[in-house]
């Protein structure tokens, strides 16, 4: 049982190190000046192997083109990432790197709109 507690805190460890580097790597390393639109490192769900590593992306902008244009940036420097992250981690393997776009803020914004007009319709 401790072994098991031990390698969970290990991985939590490592995908928050990751989410960190991760961010730090795109918003100051790179220098992309395709990445023009605000963005969050959600989560980092790495295998246990560190062969690979889901990174979710959120992008803030009014501007679903421009949004877009961001993320697929972002997304095509993944090996730009990778290489990053292998001289600030001290991990043996880097784990490769799959950007996902996350757009559970857009649809809660969209909910919480929709809820506020459904609130408004009952109070009149």
């Amino acid at each position: 049982m401790q072994r098991r507690r031990s390698n969970v805190n290990r991985s939590d460890r490592i995908n928050a190190e990751l989410q960190k580097e991760i961010y730090e790597i795109i918003s100051r390393r790179l220098k992309n000046p395709l990445i023009t639109e605000m963005f969050s490192v959600l989560k980092v769900d790495c295998a246990k192997d560190l062969s690979y590593a889901k990174v979710y992306i959120s992008v803030y902008s009014k501007n679903e083109e421009k949004k877009s244009a961001t993320f697929k940036a972002i997304k095509e420097d993944a090996k730009k990432i990778r290489y990053e992250l292998s001289k600030s981690m001290t991990v043996r393997t880097v784990p490769e790197l799959n950007f996902i776009l996350d757009d559970s803020m857009d649809y809660s914004d969209k909910m919480n709109k929709l809820f506020k007009e459904i609130k408004k319709g009952e109070d009149n």
